[in-house]
Formats: C-alpha cells, structure tokens, sequence
C-alpha cells in the first residue's frame, strides 16, 4: 500500500515538473496572432496615365480688339459772311468734290463795294507814281512819297477784303466727300459762324479701337492689319496711329487702322473686330483641361520626362478659342500628360500610355482608375 503511494507520488511530481518546464521555456507570453505576408507587388505599382507627343507650331501673335469705323475727316461748314441764302445746290446724301458750291447767298452790294475798291486802288496808284516823279526830282520830300505808298496800299487792302467778301458768298466744300447733313435752306439769313452742311470723308475709312497696354508695345505704324465688321465683311488696311497716352479711365491707347473705302460703301460707325499681327513664335494647342496650377499658384502643364517621370512646365496662355488654347514657353518637342495628370505628382513615375495606341477611347477608364489614389 506504501508502495503504490509512493509511485503515485512519483508520476504526479514528473508531471507537474514536465508541465512547469513547459512554461518557463517558454518565458510566460502567450502565443503571437499570424499576420498575412506582405503583399510587394501592391506596394510597387505605378499609376498609368495617358499622355501625348506634340510638336510646337509656328503662330503669329495678334492683338485683336473690338472697335468701329470712323470718318478720317468730318467737317461742319460755316458761313463766312452774312447773308440770306438765295440758292442750296446740294442734298444731304449727295457726292461733292473740293471746291463745289453747296450754298450761295444774295450778292447784294458786294459787287459795287468791290467796283469802288478798285476805282480808290487806281486813283492811289496815279498819285503815288506823281509822288514818286516828284521826289526823284527832288520837289517831294520823301515823307510824302512814304504817304503816298501807304495809301496805295491801304486801297490794295480795300480791295481784297471786298473780293474776299464776294467770293465768301458762294460756300463750298472743303474735300471730296459726302454731304451728310444740310441746315441752311432757301430763305435763311445766315451770320457769320452759323452751320451751313455737315461733309464727311468716308475714303480712307478708319478703323478705331483701343489695345490693351500689355499689347501695345508690340505695334506699328504702318504694319499690316485686317477688320472684320458686323455685316460680315472683311477688309485689309494699314495701322496708321497709335496713341501716345493711355485713356485715363480704361488704361487703353488708341490705334487706327487705314482701309481703302473708294466706294464709300462702309459707313461710320460700324461695329468692327480689328486684327493686328505683333510677333511670330513657337507654341502648341492644348486642350485647357490639361492645364494645371503649381503650389505657388502658376499655370502650366504636367509633361512626361526621361525615366517615366512627372516634370511641371510653368506657360504662358497666349489666346483662347473654341478650338482649344494655345501656350508659349514650352520647348518645340513636348509629351502632355492629358488623362490623370491630377493625381500624380512632380518627380513621380508612371507607366504612360499613348493617346494613339488607344483604339476608339478603350482604356480610358482603366487609366484614370489607376492613376487615382485607392
């Protein structure tokens, strides 16, 4: 019976040894939860985005600035002398040369004026030739003879004052050009000042505008320029003006272009759109949806550099249209990153796909889905 005790006590001991061995090798920490392996191929994937090679095109830099046609010259012509208006030989509308008669008015005694005139211009001369005889031979003094001259000029005077009078009653047109107003009709007494017609010269027309003062500074006179009018008509001239101050209220300077009107057919006033060439200079036509802004608040484009890296080009937007914008201040050979170019970042590389390897826009989604970040 002690026996079996005794083995007893033997095998629980072993035990609780065996056990307790277990435990201590094991230093007390209970057993550590199986994380899944790293998965490399994830953390080594490139976005892909879609890009496109485009070489530089060679574009002429215009001003172009709304403006209208103005009169090179409008002349309201005024009386000269008093007088009622006996005869009117034009209409308002009519083609007048310089020097047509538009308006005469009643002689009345001019022509007698100017008959006496002459007659006291003859008499002084008759008398300054005696004084003259006279003093040579030395029975007039020479104060006399000094008399006798200012005489005679003075009836000179007489007499083309009354011719100037004379001739002041026929109003004529100063140029060639329109009569496009008439205020004097057959009956009225006219002074000297009053407004007889309004003549316009409509041939060269001008084309006026004002340019903005960025641009300015790339015009000349007498470079060649176009306008388009309201009516659709198109039309070629040369700058003749530019000016010299800026409008105090718009900061803007005038410009003038000179275009050929023998006709007479464009009016003033028309609505025009004036092109002028200023320089020529290498730039590309993007799309302005690839345009992006830099950290520092600067317009550029996100390009495609050596090594499949995302480079940043600073531009300059140097006009605008329905056919896309077109940008200066690349270099002549340039690859636009055009499709996810938003979430991809300078120095960053990327697996690019062509825009013409593309068929029909497959795979449009699947770049930009790769490119943005999950």
């Amino acid at each position: 019976m002690n026996r079996s005790y005794a083995i007893a006590t033997v095998l629980a001991v072993a035990a609780a040894g065996w056990i307790a061995s277990g435990l201590i090798a094991d230093g007390g920490n209970t057993p550590e939860t199986r994380k899944p392996p790293v998965d490399l191929g994830a953390a080594e994937q490139v976005p892909m985005v879609r890009v496109r090679s485009q070489t530089a095109a060679l574009r002429i830099n215009r001003a172009i600035v709304r403006g209208r046609t103005e009169a090179v010259r409008t002349v309201e012509v005024r009386a000269e002398t008093e007088g009622r208006v006996a005869e009117v030989a034009v209409e308002r509308g009519d083609l007048v040369e310089a020097g047509q008669v538009i308006i005469r008015l009643t002689l009345e005694d001019r022509p007698a004026r100017l008959k006496e005139a002459r007659a006291l211009r003859e008499q002084r001369r008759l008398e300054h030739e005696v004084a003259r005889r006279l003093s040579k031979k030395g029975f007039r003094s020479d104060t006399a003879l000094a008399a006798a001259s200012a005489s005679l000029e003075a009836a000179q005077a007489a007499v083309d004052r009354a011719k100037v009078e004379l001739e002041n009653t026929e109003i004529r047109a100063p140029f060639d050009g329109i009569v496009d107003d008439r205020m004097s009709y057959i009956g009225d007494f006219l002074k000297i000042g009053d407004r007889v017609a309004r003549v316009v010269d409509l041939d060269p027309i001008l084309v006026v505008g004002q340019v903005n003062e960025r641009k300015v500074g790339g015009l000349e006179v007498g470079r060649s320029g176009s306008a388009r009018l309201i009516t659709g008509q198109q039309v070629k001239g040369r700058l003749r003006f530019i000016g010299a101050m800026a409008d105090a209220t718009t900061r803007t300077f005038r410009a003038e272009l000179e275009v050929a009107n023998p006709d007479r057919k464009i009016p003033d006033g028309i609505t025009a759109e004036i092109e002028i060439p200023l320089d020529e200079t290498m730039a590309h036509l993007v799309s302005p949806a690839i345009l992006t802004l830099a950290d520092n608040g600067v317009i550029g484009v996100k390009t495609l550099e050596a090594g499949d890296r995302v480079g940043f080009h600073p531009v300059t937007i140097l006009e605008s249209g329905l056919d896309g914008v077109w940008i200066g201040g690349l270099p002549e050979q340039v690859t636009f990153i055009t499709v996810g170019q938003e979430f991809v970042t300078v120095g960053q590389k990327v697996k690019p796909v062509q825009e013409d390897s593309l068929e029909g826009g497959k795979g449009q989604e699947q770049v930009v889905d790769k490119g943005a970040p999950s």
